[in-house]
């Protein structure tokens, strides 16, 4: 088996990434990238002043059956799935990294699962009918080492899928990462890729308007990222939230790709009661495309109330 496929197996893609590029390097290269443009597979919009756009990468499929849904109440899952109008018989989990232009930057959250994991791998043609070529993009911020958040960085030839980028995970993250790549036998790749990477501090504010906040359960360092323009904001969860009906709906349900499933509880219902009394706006990346909305209370729970989009035309 290859490095990537037993990567791939345990949840974490460590692909060669190459050196980060200087900071005037990354000035240039973003200051020359035009406006974000819309199509089916960007959805372009802003967060006050500044310029984003949800790209579509692929789509997960689950099935929802035992020992293969995360969830182990699959009856319970299909009910509350098929009640709201999604597939029952499988967890569809879209993959849709965000975009964002804060001043000269061009920053990517997350990379998308780059074809592993069964996605068709459209993020690189999603960022360029968006008119970002991908040497423009100076900055990458990583939610968690899984495979379909960093399987993107590189291709199947570990050509680095963003030459000019640096790559940005938090410390506890980045050593996660590492602890599986050596677990893996790969002392001489994870060598080569520890000098490139660049760990941030758990909560540290990345970028003049993106902080990375801790959201603890789903790895042990796993960032969601707010951004922040003026008055507005949006909130990037990561997978903190997988499902915006399971996750939304029945919080307290652990799942089994949390690795501290307590956490991820804490953690999902902290986020639900926030985002719903500060009626803050939330980005989703494995929610309905383009995975925008607001959690908002019904009863004595959380329903997920997506943002009205005009679609592109094709």
């Amino acid at each position: 088996m290859t490095f990537h496929a037993r990567l791939a197996a345990a949840g974490l893609i460590l692909a060669a990434m190459g050196a980060c590029s200087p900071e005037a390097e990354k000035t240039e290269a973003a200051s020359s990238a035009p406006a974000v443009a819309a199509t089916p597979d960007v959805h372009a919009f802003r967060i006050g002043t500044l310029e984003a756009a949800a790209l579509r990468d692929g789509l997960i499929v689950v099935p929802n059956v035992a020992n293969e849904s995360p969830w182990a109440d699959t009856a319970a899952a299909r009910a509350a799935l098929t009640a709201a109008g999604q597939p029952g018989e499988a967890i569809h989990l879209p993959v849709q990294p965000l975009l964002v232009r804060d001043g000269d930057r061009v920053v990517l959250i997350d990379t998308g699962a780059g074809g592993r994991m069964g996605t068709e791998n459209r993020l690189l043609a999603s960022l360029r009918a968006a008119g970002i070529d991908p040497g423009q993009v100076t900055d990458i911020l990583i939610s968690h080492a899984h495979g379909d958040h960093v399987g993107g960085l590189a291709g199947a030839d570990g050509r680095l899928a963003f030459p000019n980028a640096a790559v940005r995970i938090s410390e506890p993250e980045w050593e996660y990462m590492k602890a599986g790549a050596a677990r893996a036998g790969e002392a001489e790749l994870l060598a080569a890729v520890t000098p490139k990477v660049q760990p941030f501090a758990p909560g540290a504010q990345v970028t003049p308007s993106i902080r990375a906040v801790p959201l603890a359960g789903h790895t042990p360092g796993h960032s969601g990222y707010e951004i922040v323009s003026g008055a507005e904001r949006l909130l990037y969860v990561g997978d903190a939230l997988h499902s915006s009906v399971l996750s939304v709906q029945m919080p307290d349900w652990t799942n089994g790709w949390d690795t501290d499933g307590a956490a991820g509880v804490a953690t999902r219902q902290g986020l639900l009661a926030r985002g719903a009394s500060d009626n803050l706006r939330i980005y989703g990346v494995h929610f309905p495309f383009p995975g925008i909305g607001r959690f908002q209370r019904r009863d004595d729970g959380f329903v997920w109330a997506p943002e009205a989009v005009e679609q592109a035309a094709p």
